[in-house]
């Protein structure tokens, strides 16, 4: 009789095994919880778990059974089916997008179509057929950011006239941004793999209010992969590998990445190697961008060398790896436990905009070179998604520790001295995020962060044929320190499905100490500390609302600050040929006003246009002025009498622009889409308005995208407008040797196109190849503001392999 019970019983759960499936997102294989599964007249429902598990059992084997889900497409299916497929369901994201849940708007899932901001967003499968050779190339296939490139190895991301420190970076939700982010052009978004990321949230416009300072003109999240569990009593095992070849700069990239899931632990190893040679620029497009010739040392001596091929910019090329290394654990469906450990580090690399600069008829430099870029993070975050607490529903912390090295090594052509800079910055955060259900139709958001930058940093000159070493000016003043302290709360109220009115504020206090004592050596400043201790007030209203289903509104109207951090308070260095920069004791924050109007029209999901508009007001505004020491105006800096700037408080500016987007979907398998971004500014210059420096030209691109099961095509177009000399801010009007120049000689910045050709096939369920025919005319163009040519015609051929 025993043995009967247990056969029955080992039956009975097989049988209910055989009834149990898992329902993914296509493309991401991520579970999907919340999926309502019903028969054709809903007498028989079920849901889907946190994992997207669920048992079929009472549904009979050739009944129509419909899965439904806000975010994806409506699926029709029977169990004969899904037997068929190894007992897993695929769905697929509504076309629109605007239902996709995104994390970036409070820290907490929420529906992108609750928010009253533009949010954009870039998934892992969006990333793996763009193919970017890094994050910054990422962020510009949105097709809403613009990118500028001083070097191969760099990207400084421009977003609606706002660049560098007045924007904002977090990986895994932790601010990367630190105390020494310059307002110069910034190239630190290229230490995120892009081989890591699941998806990318880039928050048009101010978001200061849960991120805080330096969110002034966008937020850009970076979500890495997570580990994934086992659902069974097996260990569930994952692998993917890449190899990469471009051929506009023998780009040569392999990746691979590893997973080892248990019920309650997971692992997740990643490593990425890159190795760049020096990039060809386009055969057809201005002269002025052409290297004729580089400087090299012979036998110990600086001599100028004609460069046999003149398309190819040297020194150009670098190397770079990526480790990234998460645990997971989870101990319950709703809370887990993720620790990262980030570590990511370039080869020296050349900033090839400061070799192209002549002084007479000579090369001015005969080295300018970053050192190795290094950033290491370690990342501790505890989440708990339900709680029966009466101050919180969520809750979310993060304990983070970063470490940035950087440095800067140059010479002047025939000169025997070096000149080195080294700048190291330890970063602590905390933030601590909650969510409370105040009732069916409110829920509030709110939280606390702490942030505590320690930095390092020397200053020396060597002397190559003596081989003497001396202590110079510093970058920053050694020891100084950055703090912050916030809390934020956010309220959302959504009445109806049609309307989401969405408030927050945020209080921020700063605290910096700067000792100039060691530099005063060499600069005499009439102070020897700056101090500063302020606070920042910063809110934000908007609605969201869907009279119908075509139309949506959007409306959100918002204040941010950035305070004033180490690199406007302490730094000194050579700005431009003749120019130094010194420190000022004397600034404040700076604060943004700004206003955002959108409007979705979708037109049965066959025809969708998104349009919005913007205006942001910039006070008190951080920028680069004419300063004197003790009265002097000029000073001897590396040995050449230069020019005497300072970062001041000296500046309004007024910024504006407009966003269009379409898409028609001429079928399931067949699309058009366009983007295009128009922006504007001015700001104040001694009393006179002049163009924003960060003001891209107007610029989008347009896709033409075919797709079946196995084969995906894609034939775009890339443009850009013309900045001509008076729309160009006087900054850039004085750096003509990174611009072509007009029939005045004037320096501008030339439109330019490209037309690109990108395929990705399914080989078999487990190898998939991409390849991409980029710039196919092979046009010569720069980005704007870019010291570095863009690549001629690229040939990219990527082939991936999944266990």
């Amino acid at each position: 009789m025993k043995h009967k019970f247990l056969f029955v019983l080992i039956c009975f759960t097989s049988f209910l095994q055989a009834q149990q499936i898992q329902v993914i997102e296509k493309g991401t294989n991520l579970p999907i919880s919340g999926v309502t599964i019903y028969n054709s007249d809903k007498s028989k429902s079920v849901i889907t778990d946190i994992d997207g598990y669920t048992i079929l059992s009472q549904f009979d084997d050739n009944e129509a059974i419909f899965f439904q889900n806000l975010l994806y497409q409506k699926l029709r299916t029977t169990k004969e089916e899904i037997a068929s497929n190894n007992f897993i369901v695929y769905l697929t994201q509504n076309v629109e997008g605007l239902n996709e849940v995104v994390v970036s708007a409070s820290k907490f899932e929420q529906s992108k179509r609750d928010i009253p901001q533009k949010v954009i967003s870039f998934d892992a499968e969006k990333i793996q057929f763009s193919n970017p050779q890094t994050s910054a190339d990422l962020l510009e296939n949105t097709g809403n950011i613009y990118v500028q490139k001083s070097q191969l190895g760099g990207g400084s991301p421009m977003i609606r006239g706002f660049s560098t420190n007045r924007l904002l970076i977090t990986i895994d939700g932790v601010r990367m941004n630190n105390a020494i982010f310059r307002g110069g052009n910034l190239q630190n978004v290229i230490s995120i793999d892009p081989f890591s990321i699941q998806n990318t949230e880039v928050n048009l416009g101010a978001g200061s209010v849960v991120y805080g300072s330096d969110a002034i003109g966008g937020v850009m999240s970076f979500y890495t992969k997570k580990p994934q569990l086992s659902y069974s009593d097996s260990l569930f095992f994952k692998a993917n590998a890449v190899a990469r070849y471009a051929t506009a700069n023998s780009e040569k990239t392999g990746h691979l990445d590893l997973n080892f899931g248990l019920k309650k632990w997971a692992f997740l190893t990643s490593v990425s190697y890159t190795d760049f040679d020096d990039l060809r620029m386009g055969a057809h497009g201005p002269d002025e961008y052409i290297r004729p010739e580089y400087v090299e040392t012979i036998n110990g001596e600086d001599v100028i060398v004609a460069n046999d091929e003149p398309l190819v910019q040297k020194p150009t090329g670098y190397d770079q790896i990526n480790l990234l290394q998460k645990i997971k654990y989870q101990p319950e469906d709703n809370q887990s436990f993720d620790l990262g450990l980030y570590y990511t580090e370039t080869s020296e690399y050349s900033r090839y905009d400061r070799l192209i600069r002549y002084r007479g008829d000579n090369l001015r430099s005969a080295e300018w070179n970053y050192g190795p870029q290094r950033w290491f993070m370690a990342n501790l975050q505890y989440t708990k998604l339900s709680s029966n607490s009466s101050f919180y529903d969520k809750i979310q912390t993060n304990v983070a520790f970063q470490n940035f090295q950087e440095s800067r090594i140059d010479r002047d052509f025939q000169s025997v001295e070096r000149n080195t800079t080294e700048e190291s910055v330890n970063a602590i955060s905390f933030n601590l995020d909650l969510e409370k259900q105040l009732g069916s139709k409110t829920e509030l958001f709110y939280g606390v962060e702490y942030v505590y930058n320690k930095i390092k940093s020397e200053g020396n000159t060597y002397n190559i044929e003596t081989n003497e070493t001396a202590n110079a000016v510093s970058r920053y003043p050694d020891g100084s320190d950055w703090q912050s302290m916030a809390a934020y709360t956010s309220l959302k109220y959504k009445p109806n499905p049609k309307f989401v009115f969405q408030t927050g504020v945020r209080y921020n206090h700063i605290i910096s100490n700067a000792d100039f004592t060691e530099n005063n050596q060499f600069l005499n400043l009439p102070f020897n500390e700056s101090k500063i201790n302020a606070g920042a007030f910063t809110g934000t209203a908007g609605i969201s609302w869907i009279p119908n289903e075509t139309i949506q509104w959007k409306l959100n109207a918002s204040s941010a600050f950035r305070a004033p951090n180490m690199d406007d308070i302490g730094k000194v260095f050579d700005s431009e040929p003749g120019s130094v920069v010194v420190p000022n004791n004397n600034l404040k924050p700076e604060y943004a006003y700004g206003g955002e109007l959108g409007l979705n029209l979708n037109f049965d999901q066959t025809f969708i246009i998104d349009l919005s508009t913007y205006y942001t007001y910039l006070d008190n505004a951080l920028v680069r002025r004419d300063f004197n020491i003790n009265g002097e105006t000029e000073i001897e800096y590396n040995g050449e009498l230069s020019n005497v700037q300072a970062i001041q408080n000296a500046s309004k500016a007024w910024i504006y622009g407009f966003e269009a987007g379409a898409q028609l979907n001429f079928s399931e398998k067949f699309k058009l889409t366009t983007q295009y971004n128009i922006i504007g500014g001015t700001e104040e210059d001694n009393d006179i308005e002049v163009p924003v420096r960060h003001a891209a030209p107007n610029f989008g691109n347009t896709h033409l995208v075919w797709q079946n099961d196995k084969l995906q095509l894609d034939a775009f177009a890339v443009y850009n407008n013309e900045l001509s000399f008076n729309q160009l801010a006087p900054s850039e009007a004085e750096k003509d040797y990174i611009y072509a120049l007009d029939a005045n000689g004037n320096p501008y910045s030339p439109s330019w196109y490209t037309l690109n050709l990108r395929t990705k096939y399914k080989i078999t369920d487990a190898a998939t190849l991409i390849a991409s025919l980029e710039n196919i005319t092979d046009q010569r163009y720069k980005t704007y503001s870019s010291g570095i040519a863009s690549a001629g015609r690229n040939l990219i051929l990527s082939l991936m392999y999944t266990l």
